[in-house]
């Protein structure tokens, strides 16, 4: 019938084990930003590769996972470096709760970990890391663009 593009959603998923992270998150996110992104919040990397998926099907964009570290199944900096094996370009945010350098050392080093933020997050400096990693990944697309043709 038309022969209009779909335009890609551009994608913002929070993986936290604790719901009520995953609500404080989706309140920061939605009053910061607004409608301009879609939100989706997972309890587990099993359920954000699930969503990831779904993601992928609909061709709209993956622009940014924020992974908690201390999870029953997968610690967030291994679940970040499968992120990035499929998508290096997402913009990856974790937290977490335990300072622990080893972690942040295996996600900056084979996830190209934006930041690294602990628990209790100040919401100001929450927000600036996110406006700051989506400004990168928009930088870095334009840049690919112009390169590709």
């Amino acid at each position: 019938m038309g022969d209009k593009k779909k335009e890609a959603k551009k994608c913002v998923i929070c993986v936290d084990d604790e719901q009520i992270v995953l609500n404080s998150i989706s309140k920061q996110l939605r009053r910061a930003l607004g409608p301009d992104y879609v939100y989706e919040f997972a309890e587990s990397p099993e359920e954000a590769n699930e969503i990831i998926d779904e993601i992928e099907q609909n061709n709209d964009e993956l622009v940014m996972v924020i992974s908690d570290q201390i999870m029953p199944s997968i610690k967030g900096d291994e679940f970040l470096v499968s992120v990035h094996d499929r998508y290096p370009d997402t913009v990856k945010i974790l937290l977490t709760g335990q300072a622990a350098l080893e972690s942040a050392v295996n996600a900056v080093n084979n996830a190209d970990l934006f930041r690294y933020l602990t628990k209790p997050w100040n919401e100001e400096d929450f927000i600036m890391a996110v406006k700051r990693g989506l400004e990168r990944y928009d930088l870095l697309k334009k840049l690919k663009e112009q390169l590709l043709g």
